[in-house]
C-alpha cells in the first residue's frame, strides 16, 4: 500500500504531462482553402519606374507648413496624372486641404457601402549631416543591388504607388467594381497632425456626403520571415488591427536663477532630475490584451510540437509572459504604455544658473486608457508637486477593429492561399497612421503593408539607406489587386 501512494504522485504528474502534449498536438492552424488564385498581370518595370521616379520627388512634410516645399506637391500629383493616365480618365480626382487627393472610382451599386485604400504622400526629412551616409543619394530613386534606394521606399509611396498600379491594371483588365473605392492620400501624415490634417479633412468631405466606408485598408506590418531552427519556419503577416495613442507633456521646475557662482543646493535641473526619476522608477502597469494574447495564440499554432506545449497554455501563462516581456523593451511596448523623456533644456548659458528648466516626457498610450489617464498618473508618480505639467499635443488610441469581419478574412484568405507559408495574425501598431481619422465612418479599419521586407531593412524607415527589395514589388500589387477584386467586386 505504501508503494502505491509513492507511485501516486508520479502518475498524476506523466498524466499532466500527456494531457499537455495532447492538447498541443491538437493546437495547429485553422484549416482555411488552399486553392490557389489565377496568376495576376503586373508590369513590374512600370512599378520599378514610377516608384522610382516618385521617390526622386521629395515630398517633405514639416510641423510647420511655411516650411513646406508645396511646389514638390503639385510635381507629385502631375507624375502620378502622367503615370496613372486610366486612374485620371475613369476615376474622379479632388485636392482636399492643402494638398491630399481623394480619388473616387464609382461602383455599379451606390447602394453598397464603399472601401477605402489609404496611404501618404508625404516623407520625413533626411537628417542633416546624414546625407552623405547613404550608400545612393536619399531622394536618386536608384535601382541597385537588387533594391530601390531612397526615402520613401517603404514608408510609404511604395504602398501608394502599389495602389496606383493596381487600379492602373485592374483597369487595363476592364474590372468594374461593385461598390464604390475610394483612394485617399493624405499629405501630412508624418507629422501627426491632428483637427487640421488632410486625413481629417477627406474624412470631413465623404462624411458631409453621407458615406460610411465598409472597410479602410492602410499602412502597417509587412510580411516578415520567421525562422527559428526546429521552432517556427513560417512568414509573419501582421495586420494592425489597433494603434498606440500618443502625447507630449512638457514638465517644468520654476527656480530662482542668478549667477552659477552662487549655486543654491539643487538647481531647477537638480530637482528636475528627481521629477525624470520618480517618472522612469513607475512605469505604467503592463497588461496582456486580448489582441496580443490573439497574436501570441496565432503564431504559436505554427510553432514545432514541443514549443506548442509552451504556446497552447498562453491563457495560463500570462502573468509570467507578460512579466517577461517588460524586461525587453519592444516586448513591453505592446503591454504597456511607454514613457520616454526626450528633451531637455535650461538655462541659455554655461555661467547661468536656469530659472526654468523643461522636459518632454513621451508617451505612447495603450488602448483602453485616454490623455487624461496618463497625465493623471504623471501627476500622482511625481513627488514634487510644485512642477508645472502642460500639454502639447498628443492623440487617444484608436478603436480595436474586428478580426473576424469581411475585410480581415480576405487578408487572411488571400495571405494564406498566396503562400501557405504565410500566418496573418492581429497585432498593434506602436507608431501612428492616418486611419484613424477615419473612425468616425468606419468600423473595420486595417493597417497591412502586403511586402516581403526583413526585420533590417525594416528599420531602415525614417533612416539612412532607407530601401525596398525589387522582388516584392510585384507581391504588392498582386495583393492589391486581389483585395479590391474581393471586397469591392460581386
Amino acid at each position: 500500500m505504501k508503494k502505491a501512494w509513492k507511485i501516486l504522485p508520479v502518475a498524476a504528474a506523466g498524466a499532466a504531462a500527456g494531457a499537455l502534449v495532447a492538447k498541443a498536438a491538437k493546437f495547429t492552424p485553422e484549416k482555411r482553402d488552399a486553392t490557389p488564385f489565377a496568376d495576376e498581370k503586373v508590369d513590374v518595370e512600370r512599378f520599378m519606374k514610377n516608384l522610382s521616379g516618385a521617390i526622386q520627388i521629395p515630398t517633405i512634410s514639416y510641423g510647420d507648413p511655411e516650411r513646406v516645399d508645396w511646389a514638390q506637391f503639385e510635381a507629385f500629383h502631375s507624375f502620378l496624372e502622367e503615370s496613372y493616365p486610366l486612374v485620371h480618365k475613369t476615376l474622379t480626382k479632388e485636392v482636399v486641404g492643402r494638398a491630399s487627393l481623394l480619388y473616387r472610382w464609382a461602383g455599379k451599386n451606390p447602394a453598397l457601402d464603399p472601401i477605402a485604400m489609404l496611404a501618404h504622400q508625404d516623407v520625413v526629412p533626411v537628417s542633416k549631416g546624414t546625407e552623405q551616409d547613404w550608400k545612393y543619394p536619399p531622394f536618386s530613386g536608384e535601382i541597385a543591388e537588387g533594391h530601390l534606394w531612397g526615402r520613401g521606399t517603404l514608408d510609404m509611396k511604395n504602398h501608394l504607388i502599389g495602389v496606383m498600379e493596381a487600379v492602373e491594371a485592374l483597369l487595363e483588365d476592364g474590372f468594374v467594381p461593385e461598390r464604390d473605392v475610394y483612394l485617399c492620400f493624405g499629405h501630412d501624415e508624418e507629422v501627426m497632425s491632428t483637427e487640421e490634417s488632410g486625413a481629417v479633412s477627406m474624412m470631413k468631405v465623404l462624411k458631409s456626403r453621407g458615406v460610411h466606408l465598409d472597410a479602410i485598408l492602410d499602412e502597417g506590418g509587412a510580411i516578415l520571415p520567421v525562422k527559428v531552427k526546429g521552432v517556427i519556419d513560417k512568414n509573419l503577416a501582421g495586420v494592425g488591427i489597433a494603434e498606440k495613442g500618443y502625447v507630449d507633456f512638457e514638465i517644468s521646475v520654476n527656480a530662482k536663477g542668478g549667477h552659477s557662482s552662487q549655486p543654491p543646493k539643487h538647481t531647477a535641473l537638480g530637482e528636475l532630475a528627481d521629477v525624470i526619476k520618480d517618472i522612469e522608477n513607475n512605469q505604467f502597469k503592463a497588461k496582456m490584451i486580448p489582441m496580443v494574447q490573439q497574436m501570441f495564440t496565432t503564431v504559436g499554432r505554427s510553432v514545432s510540437l514541443p514549443a506548442r506545449i509552451v504556446t497552447s497554455n498562453i491563457p495560463m501563462l500570462k502573468p509570467v509572459l507578460t512579466g517577461l516581456m517588460t524586461q525587453i523593451p519592444p516586448a513591453a511596448s505592446m503591454v504597456r504604455t511607454t514613457t520616454a523623456v526626450t528633451m531637455a533644456s535650461g538655462s541659455p548659458s554655461e555661467n547661468v544658473l536656469p530659472q526654468k528648466a523643461s522636459i518632454n516626457v513621451n508617451l505612447r498610450i495603450m488602448p483602453g486608457m485616454t490623455i487624461q489617464d496618463v497625465e493623471d498618473h504623471l501627476r500622482r508618480v511625481i513627488r514634487n508637486k510644485n512642477v508645472e505639467i502642460r500639454y502639447k499635443k498628443g492623440k487617444n488610441p484608436s478603436a480595436i477593429s474586428p478580426t473576424d469581419s469581411r475585410a480581415f478574412k480576405a487578408i487572411e484568405d488571400i495571405c494564406y492561399r498566396t503562400n501557405q507559408k504565410n500566418v496573418v495574425t492581429p497585432f498593434l501598431v506602436m507608431g501612428g497612421t492616418d486611419a484613424c481619422r477615419y473612425e468616425p465612418i468606419c468600423e473595420n479599419i486595417y493597417r497591412y503593408s502586403p511586402f516581403y521586407v526583413n526585420t533590417s531593412l525594416l528599420l531602415t524607415a525614417h533612416g539612412t539607406n532607407e530601401r525596398i527589395p525589387t522582388t516584392t514589388l510585384a507581391d504588392g500589387v498582386v495583393f492589391f489587386k486581389r483585395y479590391i477584386r474581393t471586397l469591392a467586386g460581386e
